[in-house]
């Protein structure tokens, strides 16, 4: 995402950091949040995996997970970023978030999700991002939703069905001035 930290109503998002690795870590090791995960529930060895998979994915193509920092708390809320993502064969770049079952149910996975897409878009001038989900996952299905994802084809992804959402620029940018 370009590396610089940016802000919504509500939150702080900015590249995962090393500090991070205590919260990240109660994150992803929670059962509950990990529960549509393709990687399942990680421990402490795993998540330093994924923080420098973060790091390296931000040093190397510009983009990768972010941390998602409560603007009045400064709490860790949890991640929302761009990802690179194989799907049937094809490099893609795709949105992932998850979140900290305390910030559940508050809009914030939407708001996060809208502001890293605008960035995409926006600033980073990429054509077209995808969303993975398992049909189960309803939840993340209507974040996906709320941000102007709409149609999808079945895939496999490793070892599950799952729905690719597919958002082009073009269809951000209609989105947009249909709003504003």
């Amino acid at each position: 995402m370009s590396g610089r930290a940016f802000e919504t109503e509500r939150l702080i998002i900015r590249r995962l950091a090393k500090e991070d690795l205590a919260d990240l870590t109660a994150l992803l090791s929670d059962p509950e949040v990990m529960r549509f995960s393709v990687r399942g529930v990680c421990d402490r060895r795993a998540t330093r995996r994924f923080l420098d998979w973060s790091q390296d994915c931000h040093a190397i193509r510009g983009f990768g997970p972010m941390a998602l920092i409560d603007r009045d708390s400064g709490a860790f809320v949890g991640f929302c970023g761009l990802v690179p993502e194989e799907v049937a064969g094809v490099e893609e770049i795709g949105i992932g978030y998850r979140l900290a079952r305390p910030f559940w149910h508050r809009g914030l996975a939407t708001e996060a999700a809208r502001a890293v897409m605008a960035h995409a878009f926006d600033v980073q001038r990429l054509e077209e991002v995808v969303a993975v989900i398992e049909p189960a996952h309803r939840a993340s299905i209507r974040v996906a939703e709320k941000i102007g994802f709409q149609a999808f084809v079945t895939c496999h992804f490793h070892g599950r069905d799952v729905r690719v959402y597919r958002l082009s620029r073009a269809q951000w940018r209609e989105m947009a001035s249909s709003v504003g």
